[in-house]
């Protein structure tokens, strides 16, 4: 892990803004953004690791924990949100018993809610492990859900 994070430190090395690439390195290898990174990313960058601390928790695409084995983002946006995204997050609530931003109880699944996915005609949209699906019912949701569980048995 040390050596992820010093590799995108030393990648990134002299770099105008290079807070934002050095993370995304780091979870790109590591799935998360660990605590230890943050020490290490605010003493190469010259800054406090407050100011680290918050660029990782502002964006909802960093984590500090690891992610579920499959990741569900699902579409917040307007368009998204006009056709019904909102009751999507909480039929999949439900059905995960998790949180958004939250992983399951077993490490299953990882629920996020992201704000466009290029979907805006095809809404509601969300992603499982980076692959995209348009026009999600509960059902459709339910069903994707399912074949994973069983992929994963």
């Amino acid at each position: 892990m040390l050596a992820t994070i010093e590799h995108a430190l030393a990648r990134h090395a002299g770099e105008l803004g290079a807070l934002l690439p050095i993370l995304h390195d780091i979870q790109d290898e590591i799935g998360h953004i660990p605590e230890q990174a943050v020490a290490h990313i605010a003493r190469a960058l010259n800054l406090s690791r407050a100011e680290v601390h918050g660029v990782v928790t502002y964006y909802h695409h960093f984590r500090t924990v690891p992610a579920g084995r499959h990741v569900i983002r699902i579409c917040q946006a307007e368009a998204c949100q006009s056709m019904g995204s909102e009751a999507l997050v909480a039929h999949a609530q439900r059905h995960l018993g998790c949180a958004v931003h939250a992983t399951t109880p077993d490490g299953a699944f990882s629920l996020e809610a992201v704000y466009c996915l290029g979907l805006c005609a095809s809404s509601p949209a969300l992603s499982i492990n980076d692959a995209v699906h348009a026009r999600m019912t509960p059902q459709r949701f339910d069903a994707l859900v399912a074949n994973l569980v069983k992929s994963d048995s």
